[in-house]
C-alpha cells in the first residue's frame, strides 16, 4: 500500500510539473505572439507617413516571419493529455495569426497604391477580423481549457499571459482602416441603397473660428491668403454614410476646395475642414458651401448655404 501510495504521489507530481511547464511554454509564446502583433499594427498605423508602400510590406513579413518562429516553437511543446482539447485551439489561434499576417502582407501595397480601390482596405479588413477572432480563440476557448485541466491536476501556476495580438477592435472596422492608411473609404456609390433614410443637412460655415452669416449679410475675410472652411453638418438620415464629399466653391472662378469625410454616423453631427486650391480673388464673392448627395438622399435642398463674402 505504501508502495502504491508512493508511485501514486510520484504520478501526481509529475502531471503537475507537465502541466505547469506546459502552461509556462504558453504564457511565454503568446507574450511572443502578441508583441508580433503590435508590431504588425505599428506598421499599418505608421503606413500612410512611411510614403512606400515595399518597405511596409517588408516591415509586415518581418512580423511574419517572427510569427511562423513562434508557432514552431508552439508546436515543439510537450503537450500533456489534459490540455490537448485547449492546446489545439491555441495551435489554431496561431495559426490564424499566420495567414491573417500572410494575407495582409500581399494586399497592403495593393491598398497603398495610387490606383487603390476600396475593395482592397476591405480585403485587409477580413484579415484582421481573422485576427481578432484568433484572440477570442485564445481567450475565451483555449485559456480556460488550459487553466481547468490544471486547477483539476492541483497545478500551481502563475497567470498565463492573456494579451491579444489585435490591441483594438477598431482595427477590424474597414473605414477606421481607410483613415489610418490614408485611402479611400470603402463605400457603396451605386445600386440599391440600404433600407432607411439617408441624407445630411448643412448647418453652418465657419473660417478662423468665426461662424459666417448666410443670406444678404456681408462677411469679410482678409484677401492674400488661402482659407479653410469648416462645415458642419448633420446626418438626418437612419443609416451611416461613407465617403461623404464637402465643397466650397467661388463663384465665377477656378477657386475651390474639396474633402472628404470617411464616415458619418445617423442623428449625429459632424465636421468637414475644407481648404481652397487657391486664394480667393479680391472684392466681393459669392462662396458656395455644399455637402454632396450620397446614394438614397431624396432632399437635397438643404445640403448648400451660400455666402456674401468680401475678401479685403
Amino acid at each position: 500500500m505504501l508502495v502504491a501510495l508512493l508511485v501514486h504521489g510520484c504520478q501526481v507530481n509529475a502531471t503537475q510539473s507537465a502541466l505547469e511547464d506546459y502552461a509556462n511554454s504558453v504564457s511565454s509564446l503568446n507574450s511572443q505572439s502578441a508583441a508580433n502583433g503590435k508590431q504588425l499594427f505599428t506598421q499599418l498605423a505608421q503606413a500612410s507617413a512611411s510614403g512606400n508602400p515595399q518597405s511596409v510590406q517588408n516591415g509586415i513579413n518581418q512580423v511574419l516571419n517572427d510569427e511562423k518562429g513562434v508557432y514552431k516553437k508552439a508546436q515543439q511543446v510537450s503537450v500533456p493529455d489534459q490540455v490537448k482539447t485547449g492546446n489545439a485551439n491555441f495551435l489554431m489561434a496561431l495559426k490564424m495569426r499566420i495567414d491573417g499576417t500572410t494575407n495582409i502582407s500581399n494586399e497592403i501595397q495593393p491598398a497603398l497604391s495610387t490606383s487603390a480601390t476600396p475593395a482592397s482596405v476591405t480585403a485587409i479588413a477580413q484579415e484582421t477580423e481573422r485576427l481578432y477572432a484568433s484572440d477570442i480563440i485564445y481567450k475565451d476557448y483555449a485559456l480556460p481549457q488550459i487553466y481547468g485541466a490544471l486547477h483539476a491536476a492541483g497545478a500551481r501556476f502563475s497567470p498565463i499571459n492573456g494579451d491579444q495580438f489585435v490591441p483594438n477592435v477598431e482595427w477590424v472596422s474597414p473605414t477606421f482602416l481607410a483613415q489610418t492608411l490614408g485611402v479611400s473609404t470603402p463605400t457603396q456609390t451605386s445600386g440599391k441603397p440600404t433600407p432607411g433614410l439617408h441624407g445630411h443637412s448643412l448647418t453652418s460655415v465657419s473660417v478662423n473660428g468665426s461662424t459666417l452669416q448666410p443670406g444678404g449679410a456681408t462677411n469679410t475675410l482678409p484677401t492674400g491668403s488661402v482659407p479653410s472652411f469648416v462645415l458642419t453638418f448633420n446626418n438626418g438620415g437612419t443609416n451611416n454614410e461613407h465617403n461623404v464629399k464637402c465643397k466650397v466653391s467661388i463663384n465665377g472662378s477656378s477657386v475651390s476646395g474639396t474633402a472628404t469625410v470617411p464616415e458619418t454616423f445617423a442623428g449625429k453631427n459632424a465636421q468637414c475642414t475644407v481648404k481652397l486650391n487657391a486664394a480667393p480673388p479680391a472684392g466681393t464673392q459669392t462662396v458656395v458651401a455644399t455637402i454632396e448627395k450620397v446614394l438614397g438622399e431624396k432632399n437635397v435642398s438643404n445640403n448648400t448655404l451660400t455666402y456674401t463674402i468680401t475678401f479685403q
